[in-house]
């Protein structure tokens, strides 16, 4: 017999798959409409992404050692360059609206900055770059995985970044989702949440 918590939680993520699916929904309705200038040179992109959250650290996440909680996020980020340095660093600026949902159920928003290290030597065959960004990140209520459960926290991104050259402007993307208190700058906060997950991203 199913008690009162197990029915709860199973209503409560009903609910957050559901929400999650309408913030799909308008994310990938949101990316279609956005015009591309034909035959220009991209300067945006539009990246929708999806990853479960981890209960491991930082390390542990980027190491592949991590174990999951039940609890995932879709999130469309758009991106503009803003400079470069020779061919080898491009730099530039990112804007995120994040859902989260599962054991945690809220709202989130990022702003950062990218920088975006460019040449590999097997880019012939698969363009490829790796890019580290650093920002600040609002959840719109405390988040109940993260630990002391903080709304402003620092947000960091990494990610490996793949485009077939025949197909320039559509990337594959591997992402780490990382908010954390700088080593407690932000209120005693270390290592809040981490996330692993995928997605693609159209440069227009």
């Amino acid at each position: 017999m199913i008690d009162d918590h197990d029915e709860k939680k199973g209503i409560l993520q009903r609910r957050g798959t559901a929400a999650a699916l309408h913030w799909v929904l308008l994310l990938l309705v949101g990316t279609l409409l956005i015009p591309a200038a034909v035959g220009a040179e991209p300067r945006w992109g539009t990246t929708l992404f999806g990853a479960r959250l981890t209960t491991n650290s930082f390390g542990d996440t980027l190491f592949g050692e991590a174990t999951y909680a039940d609890a995932h996020l879709v999130g469309l980020g758009l991106s503009r360059k803003i400079g470069a340095f020779k061919d080898f660093i491009g730099f530039e600026i990112e804007g995120q609206a994040v859902k989260h949902f599962g054991d945690q159920d809220h709202e989130e928003f990022n702003a950062l900055i990218v920088a975006r290290w460019l040449p590999f030597p097997w880019d012939r065959y698969i363009d490829t770059s790796f890019a580290v960004g650093e920002g600040i990140s609002y959840a719109t209520a405390d988040p109940t995985l993260e630990n002391k459960g903080q709304q402003w926290l620092n947000y960091i991104l990494l990610e490996l970044a793949f485009a077939a050259p025949s197909l320039p402007r559509w990337e594959v993307v591997i992402r780490i989702h990382h908010r954390s208190g700088v080593f407690g700058l932000y209120n005693g906060v270390r290592d809040a949440s981490n996330g692993l997950g995928f997605g693609i991203r159209y440069r227009f």
